[in-house]
């Protein structure tokens, strides 16, 4: 089924809301939600190129409104497979130093078939990194930084995630995540 980039959006959002926020993989996105700081866009179809240069334009936008928190960059014309997606991501961080923004904005990576390394594709674990889009979520560092001095043991956060996922279980997080698909 092809969905239109609004539908993508809702979509989403509803992913944030269902599985960032309410299985609290992200302590620090609840608030970014209530108050409406996060940014969806959808990338246009076009080269691995293309795509970094679509990056570099929400860093710029973003450096003109500070209002916006973050930004979740859809890429769902591109990069099915992970590999290609992990290459744009590559290609996503060396921008980040090749235009000046290390320091500025920082980088996570979802993808409908993230396979952290060294695991197995139906390790549940996965799943807390499984978005419904390949996406790049662009962070403010400045910001990262302060909510992570206010917030007990953050970096036990991924071992916390991968814990929960697992003693949920595969189907529980694949059902949550198609869920996000009903609009």
């Amino acid at each position: 089924m092809e969905y239109s980039q609004i539908e993508m959006i809702q979509q989403t959002r509803k992913w944030v809301q269902l599985v960032v926020v309410g299985q609290n993989f992200c302590p620090f996105a609840a608030q970014e939600v209530k108050d409406d700081t996060i940014l969806y866009k959808v990338a246009e179809p076009g080269t691995r190129k293309a795509s970094v240069k679509s990056l570099l334009l929400e860093c710029i936008h973003l450096d003109a409104h500070p209002e916006i928190e973050t930004t979740l960059l859809l890429f769902p014309y591109r990069f099915e497979l992970f590999d290609d997606y992990l290459q744009l991501v590559d290609d996503a961080e060396q921008m980040i130093f090749d235009e000046g923004y290390e320091g500025i904005y920082q980088l996570a990576s979802f993808h409908p078939f993230y396979l952290f390394e060294g695991s197995d594709e139906n390790d549940a674990a996965n799943y807390t990194n499984r978005s419904i889009y390949p996406m790049i979520h662009l962070l403010r560092e400045e910001s990262m930084d302060a909510v992570l001095e206010k917030h007990n043991n953050p970096e036990g956060i991924p071992e916390r995630n991968v814990i929960f996922a697992r003693e949920k279980g595969l189907a529980y997080m694949k059902l949550l995540r198609e869920q996000c698909m009903v609009i």
